[in-house]
C-alpha cells in the first residue's frame, strides 16, 4: 500500500529566533515576566516575515495590509530568567485566506519553557477590515490560498530535556 499523495508542499521547518533575556524583561526576582513571552513572540514573527523578504513597515506601504494578533493562548511550563539565552519558534499550522494559525515556542537549553497558540489576521490598516493575505506573502510562505498548512511536529532544539515547573 503506497501513502497518499499530498496536494501542496509539506511546510518549511519551524522558523527560529534567538534572543537574550534583559532585566528589562524578569520581574524583581529575575523570572521573565509572563507577558513578555507574548513579546518574545510577537520579535520573532517579525523576523520571521523579514526572513521572507517583508517587513512590516513595508508590507503596510506596499499593500495596505498588516496582521495583528487575534487570539492567543499562552502555555507556560517552565520560568526564563536573566541572561538566558532564548530560542523562540514560529510554525504556521493553518492559513486561511485573511488569517494564519501560528504555534509558538520558547526554549533554552534544550528545554520548553512555553508555547503559544497566536491566531494573527490580515486587515487593512485604513479601516481595520478583513483582508485578504497577500498573495506574494503567501507564496514567499509556500502556503496554497484555501489550504492548510501541513504540519510538522516541531522538534526541540539540541539536548531536549523532561519539561515540567520544578526549578533546576
Amino acid at each position: 500500500m503506497t501513502a497518499p499523495v499530498a496536494s501542496h508542499p509539506p511546510a518549511p521547518p519551524a522558523f527560529r529566533h534567538t534572543l537574550r533575556v534583559y532585566w528589562e524583561d524578569t520581574d524583581a526576582g529575575g523570572i521573565v515576566f509572563y507577558a513578555n513571552y507574548l513579546k518574545f513572540f510577537e520579535r520573532a514573527r517579525t523576523e520571521w516575515l523579514r526572513s521572507y523578504g517583508f517587513g512590516q513597515q513595508a508590507m503596510v506601504e506596499e499593500t495596505g495590509c498588516m496582521f495583528v494578533v487575534t487570539d492567543t493562548s499562552v502555555h507556560y511550563k517552565r520560568p526564563a530568567r536573566l541572561d538566558d539565552l532564548l530560542e523562540i519558534t514560529v510554525d504556521v499550522r493553518h492559513q486561511a485566506a485573511a488569517s494564519l494559525r501560528i504555534v509558538q515556542q520558547a526554549w533554552c537549553d534544550g528545554a520548553l519553557l512555553a508555547e503559544g497558540d497566536i491566531r494573527i489576521g490580515c486587515v487593512q490598516r485604513a479601516t481595520l477590515r478583513p483582508a485578504r493575505i497577500p498573495s506574494a506573502v503567501l507564496q514567499a510562505l509556500q502556503l496554497e490560498p484555501g489550504l492548510p498548512a501541513a504540519v510538522e511536529p516541531i522538534s526541540p532544539p539540541a539536548n531536549d530535556r523532561t519539561t515540567d515547573l520544578t526549578p533546576p
